[in-house]
């Protein structure tokens, strides 16, 4: 099947109602035939909430400390995303950066992507194609 990205930004999928808006866009483009990756942002206010709490907790904050909450957002996002889809009777599951893996540089709160290697994606989708 022919593989396609939907990326979907903080307003798309800023509440339950516009993630399941997002969701009916990719469950139409399941139904013609592609194997779909959904990118999520966190929703709408989140991010800068998240940051906040941050600079709130640790103004000197720990990088990666600061990674681990900031992405809290699309994790969430992206959880929501994959429990409406399989609501709606589509194969969904969410992931995070390390389960995919996502191999980006070490620099923390600015990373910059170095490989996303497929395998792990590649073998999930032909699992879903090969089940009843």
């Amino acid at each position: 099947m022919p593989l396609l990205v939907m990326k979907f930004g903080g307003t798309s999928v800023a509440d339950l109602e516009r993630i399941g808006n997002a969701a009916q866009k990719v469950q139409r483009e399941v139904e013609r035939g592609y194997d779909v990756i959904v990118i999520v942002s966190a929703m709408s206010g989140r991010t800068n909430e998240l940051v906040g709490w941050v600079e709130q907790t640790s103004p000197l904050f720990d990088a990666r400390e600061y990674d681990a909450v900031v992405s809290s957002g699309e994790n969430v996002t992206a959880g929501l995303m994959a429990l409406t889809l399989q609501e709606m009777g589509v194969p969904a599951r969410s992931w995070q950066g390390w389960q995919v893996p996502i191999n980006t540089t070490d620099a923390h709160s600015a990373a910059r992507f170095v490989e996303i290697p497929r395998d792990n994606i590649d073998r999930k989708f032909q699992e879903a194609s090969r089940s009843p």
